[in-house]
């Protein structure tokens, strides 16, 4: 019999893998390139102040340099155009990331597409996205990515399982639902207007929920023994951070199920880190 409910944890996976890239980054230093991340926070969002506090605690946990370039609300999109031109051309920046959500006034679309493919750490250029699709070297979206680690270093067998994705967006659902193909699992794609949810991901032996409604996967749209991965950031009717994924009625089903928080959230930044050092060792080719 499986050994149900065994936690996936992020906060440890992630830990690792900050390790072996400090090591990285020392060996790129002693060869004279110092990995760089700029990062774009345009006004006083306070979830997006969090998140890159984060970031920036990383960075310096691994020895990557970063500057955080802050800027007015009210900035408009040629000036904020301009200031990515000038970091395209800084070759002591590896890495550029605009923190979103952006002003209404300004256009994600046109000002990730500015970013050079390059130093898109994201993952969110279009060229990066097309060259996703196709299969050729890309950075990865980091989300995604994260989520392929933690299955990988958990050990858990993805070739031939049948893999099924609740949510479509450009950031997880869609890039998951390719790497998930890349690594030959046959992968069903469920959304807003699939009827009939259940009847979906009680098939899926690897379950990844990302739609951003607190448990909408419950213990009644579950596989025994099955693998669930909890991309939801949301607040319960307590304040608390909780998943998409019901989780205390979710864990005793499955084999495996990432905790929210403490699941995904860290290997978010852990592979942000990862995309910035390949954009530094590719420079220094």
């Amino acid at each position: 019999m499986v050994d149900r409910g065994k936690i996936i944890d992020g906060k440890a996976i992630a830990a690792q893998l900050r390790q072996e890239l400090k090591s990285e980054v020392e060996s790129l230093r002693e060869k004279g390139t110092v990995p760089g991340l700029t990062v774009i926070l345009v006004g006083n969002n306070q979830a997006s102040e969090t998140y890159v506090r984060g970031k920036i605690k990383a960075c310096a946990e691994v020895g990557i340099h970063s500057d955080l370039v802050r800027m007015s609300p009210e900035i408009t999109e040629d000036a904020l155009l301009d200031k990515i031109r000038q970091l395209n051309v800084d070759s002591s920046v590896h890495g550029i990331l605009v923190q979103l959500p952006l002003p209404d006034h300004i256009s994600p679309d046109r000002i990730l597409s500015e970013i050079d493919p390059d130093k898109d750490v994201d993952g969110f250029h279009p060229i990066n996205a097309g060259r996703l699709v196709t299969g050729l070297d890309a950075f990865l979206p980091c989300t995604p990515h994260g989520i392929l680690e933690l299955l990988k270093r958990t050990g858990i067998e993805i070739a031939g399982k049948h893999a099924v994705v609740v949510g479509r967006s450009n950031i997880v659902g869609k890039p998951i639902s390719i790497l998930l193909q890349r690594e030959n699992a046959t992968v069903t794609m469920c959304h807003s207007r699939t009827v009939d949810l259940k009847s979906h991901t009680r098939q899926a032996d690897i379950l990844v929920a990302a739609v951003g409604k607190l448990h909408v996967i419950t213990a009644d749209h579950v596989k025994p023994d099955s693998v669930v991965i909890d991309v939801g950031m949301n607040r319960d009717e307590n304040g608390k951070l909780a998943g998409d994924v019901d989780f205390e009625g979710v864990r005793p089903i499955v084999s495996y199920i990432t905790p929210v928080p403490g699941g995904v959230g860290p290997m978010t930044i852990a592979m942000l880190l990862y995309n910035t050092c390949q954009s530094a060792k590719m420079k220094s080719r």
